[in-house]
């Protein structure tokens, strides 16, 4: 194969990939404003600027796109939440803050999709809800091991990981479902600080 065949086919991947994030957003923007009952194709063809024709080329149906916008903001975490951790290093504390903070800010990009999450999941297939649930429970995996690794070097007591991370994930999704009230109180950064300061306050051991 040639180099100006690879550099065709890969502007062409590029293209398809851009028209179909661009649908995603705008289902988003659609469904948040209709609900999955009330979405009709032809108004995300419209935001997208694209055909229906060629939405039904990228996904298999109304259901594919609703499964494709909640799971869009599951694959963010997988994308970004795992790096920062690992860029600043070994020290627990540091990575949760990382990792939380990581956690909220594409929630805060996301919260329209955050929302749809809760309010639709159920519509999704049977097969939908499951890869869904497993996605949302790999995301959390990072900062459960960082909790695992406080206590193993005594810096943190003995608690259950699995609740601390869910705590957190739990903190991180109420900025999307509690936006309209938190927002008036604090941004998203005082948000952050405030809820790891309260996590750190019961994870960390007592001095002597």
């Amino acid at each position: 194969m040639s180099s100006s065949t690879t550099d065709q086919e890969s502007a062409r991947a590029e293209r398809i990939e851009r028209r179909r994030r661009q649908v995603i957003v705008s289902a988003a923007k659609i469904l948040y404003e209709t609900g999955y009952h009330g979405m009709v194709m032809q108004a995300v063809a419209d935001d997208a600027g694209t055909s229906v024709g060629l939405i039904y080329q990228y996904f298999g149906g109304k259901s594919d796109v609703l499964r494709a916008v909640i799971l869009d903001i599951l694959e963010d975490f997988h994308r970004t939440v795992p790096p920062a951790m690992l860029a600043v290093g070994d020290d627990p504390e540091a990575r949760i803050r990382a990792g939380f903070t990581t956690f909220c800010t594409t929630i805060d990009q996301k919260r329209e999709a955050t929302l749809l999450a809760y309010r639709e999941s159920q519509t999704l297939t049977e097969e939908g809800r499951a890869e869904l649930m497993r996605l949302e429970t790999e995301t959390i995996y990072p900062i459960r091991e960082a909790v695992e690794d406080g206590i193993r070097s005594g810096a943190f007591r003995e608690v259950s990981s699995a609740l601390v991370a869910h705590n957190l994930k739990m903190a991180a999704h109420g900025w999307a479902l509690k936006h309209w009230d938190l927002a008036a109180e604090m941004s998203l950064m005082e948000y952050v600080e405030a809820e790891l300061d309260l996590t750190f306050a019961a994870l960390r051991t007592v001095g002597p």
